[in-house]
């Protein structure tokens, strides 16, 4: 009689097979930033006064300041970004500005402190 073997034992079921879990999405972007602005009708910021020996002088030119802008929309420093050439119309450039109020800089609905550049112009007309 032949002899009997023992049945082979069957090989374990292999462990499933488990797909990668899905990547997590990515959060989305935060809002731009608007910067902020001073040239809004409603904020009724006044001219610079034109010094009157600068007007005597025949004095003009071209003032960039830089300005932080608070969330409250006040200018927090107000720094001489590019120079019109004559230190008395900087300095009234740079005074009346710094009483200016702005429209602060926003993320969404996030009022936030940031710069902006602010031309002053003063021309000599006759």
């Amino acid at each position: 009689m032949p002899e009997k073997r023992p049945d082979p034992e069957p090989d374990p079921k292999p462990d499933p097979v488990k797909p990668d879990p899905a990547p997590a999405p990515e959060p989305a972007p935060p809002p731009p930033v608007v910067p902020p602005r001073f040239d809004a009708d409603y904020l009724n910021n006044p001219a610079p006064r034109y010094p009157p020996i600068s007007r005597r002088l025949n004095e003009a030119g071209k003032v960039l300041l830089k300005v932080q802008v608070g969330p409250d929309g006040r200018a927090r420093q107000v720094v001489l970004h590019r120079t019109s050439g004559y230190s008395r119309l900087d300095d009234a450039a740079r005074e009346a500005v710094a009483e200016w109020r702005f429209v602060p800089a926003k993320r969404g609905n996030e009022a936030l402190t940031e710069w902006v550049i602010v031309p002053i112009s003063f021309n000599l007309t006759r």
